[in-house]
């Protein structure tokens, strides 16, 4: 079957899903617009919802559907899944969510689906290797939104310390979406300068203590969040919108997505965020950037982290694999 590239499928239609719905929306980057949940009025609610302002938006074709209305698109975006409880970490809705996630993705392989998965469900680093290793599809077309979001909280907390723009700050967080993730200091700058000198331009001087705490910020911003409204759908829906941009315009632009190792970083059998390349046919290229000892040595206790839980997990082969 013919993939079209303007057409996206949003597979969950809670907090997270409809939000990202909203995103591409306002966006403009597609065409038409698929929404499947398993409460089907749930997702007919929410297309008619977004298409009551399509005369104050972009023209686009906004349905609720099935997976048979889904094998023709071009991207197909999967937030279904039990969502975060407060106390609760991203490892924790393992459990619950690999099975969600088996589900969905012997629907789609069923049929004759020809696109990129981009998986936003939580934990997204073993639910996106989860749903490699299920489809059967090659690494390129199974990629998740990553520490996207995570990287853009630490530009905007940065942008804030420095009093600059935050689309100035080039900085990156890497390896597990959650509470084992790093922040690679080592490569970050503003618009060219160290932060140090950046730093020292404004008039502020930052030391250990500093990056220690802006880095504890962005990693429990979630709990934050959850904590406060019960959820986070608004940071997260701005970033998948800013993976679907690359996908749809080719960009061939650098983002910290989670993607399938085979040997990068001296790492296999797992999915883990990191800076790659994300372009028409999703994922690339994954690039293996320079990192200081300690942000090496957490990169492999971050890793060894999910090995251990993908380790423990029954993931299923392919059917005919």
């Amino acid at each position: 079957m013919n993939t079209d590239p303007r057409k996206v499928g949003v597979i969950g239609c809670g907090f997270v899903g409809a939000s990202i719905a909203f995103r591409f929306l306002q966006q403009g980057l597609f065409s038409k617009m698929v929404l499947l949940d398993m409460n089907h009025e749930k997702a007919e609610g929410e297309a008619i919802d977004l298409s009551d302002g399509l005369p104050y938006g972009r023209a686009m074709e906004i349905t609720a559907g099935t997976y048979d209305d889904i094998t023709d698109c071009g991207l197909v975006v999967i937030t279904a899944g039990a969502n975060q409880k407060p106390g609760e970490t991203r490892l924790d809705l393992i459990s619950k969510n690999i099975k969600i996630m088996e589900g969905i993705i012997r629907e789609i392989t069923a049929r004759e689906f020809g696109g990129i998965l981009l998986i936003v469900s939580n934990p997204v680093d073993v639910l996106t290797y989860a749903a490699w290793k299920i489809s059967g599809y090659p690494k390129e077309r199974v990629i998740g939104s990553g520490t996207v979001l995570d990287t853009g909280r630490l530009k905007q907390l940065m942008g804030e310390e420095l009093g600059v723009d935050s689309r100035n700050v080039h900085a990156l967080i890497a390896g597990e979406h959650g509470d084992s993730e790093l922040a690679v200091w080592s490569e970050a700058s503003v618009s060219g300068l160290s932060l140090e000198d950046f730093a020292r331009v404004r008039g502020r001087r930052l030391d250990a203590e500093d990056f220690q705490r802006l880095y504890r910020q962005v990693r429990d911003s979630a709990y934050e969040i959850i904590k406060r409204k019960g959820a986070t759908y608004y940071g997260i829906a701005m970033a998948v919108g800013r993976i679907a941009e690359c996908i749809v315009k080719n960009e061939h632009a650098v983002l910290p997505v989670s993607v399938v190792l085979d040997g990068q970083y001296g790492l296999k059998n797992l999915a883990l965020s990191i800076p790659s390349i994300v372009g028409r046919s999703g994922l690339e290229e994954i690039l293996e950037i320079s990192l200081s000892r300690e942000e090496g040595e957490a990169l492999y206790a971050s890793a060894r982290q999910l090995e251990d839980v993908i380790q423990s997990l029954e993931i299923k082969e392919p059917v005919g694999a």
